[in-house]
């Protein structure tokens, strides 16, 4: 089973949506147990860093997150989930963050267009298990803030918005992606796909993508 986490503020619905069609089962849940027995889990995440991190602590999740993260089974944080998983965001003034990965979470800045919004490609910075079986391609950004990992072994892959831009992270079995897998065509689901595989999780029904 796939825990994905409900801390009140996430596309939970459609991140749960297409973990299903990949043939996986699974839980929207706040309940620690729940999560805490789940062969993976999934933090996504919309809206301002420092608002998911008050309801994270508010709800004893942030301590779940981390737990879970210890137990060396697999977690996923998309879009803001990714930023959280890092050690700062300055989002509405300075925020800590989960800090699982260490690293700055920084608004855009230049004369350009904010959010990065839109279908950007990917380019694959080093080998990882997620990439198993994919080709470079486009995935769905929406976002205003960026991260910078502090450690260049955790960047995974980059997009290209007037600058590299992190867009997969990943360590040991910690995962991140700041785009939005579920709406990201096949390179998404793909992407996504992977990841459930690395979980060991049964597979209840075959793929219907």
């Amino acid at each position: 089973m796939i825990a994905i986490l409900d801390y009140g503020m996430g596309n939970l619905h459609s991140v749960g949506k297409a973990v299903e069609r990949l043939g996986y089962e699974t839980a929207v849940s706040s309940d620690p147990k729940e999560i805490m027995s789940a062969d993976g889990a999934i933090l996504p995440g919309v809206g301002a860093f420092s608002d998911a991190m008050d309801n994270l602590r508010e709800t004893g999740l942030d301590e779940v997150v981390t737990r879970f993260a210890q137990s060396g089974k697999p977690l996923l944080g998309i879009c803001l989930g990714m930023q959280l998983l890092f050690t700062e965001s300055e989002e509405h003034g300075p925020s800590r963050g989960l800090g699982l990965l260490p690293g700055s979470v920084v608004r855009f800045r230049g004369n350009y267009k904010v959010p990065h919004m839109g279908w950007n490609r990917l380019a694959f910075r080093k080998p990882s298990p997620l990439f198993e079986g994919l080709d470079e391609g486009y995935v769905y950004f929406v976002h205003s803030y960026h991260v910078k990992p502090e450690e260049p072994g955790d960047l995974l892959a980059v997009t290209d918005y007037y600058q590299p831009v992190t867009a997969i992270v990943g360590r040991g079995n910690v995962y991140g992606m700041q785009f939005h897998p579920e709406k990201s065509g096949a390179l998404g689901m793909g992407l996504l796909g992977n990841f459930l595989a690395l979980t060991g999780s049964r597979q209840v029904a075959e793929g219907l993508v």
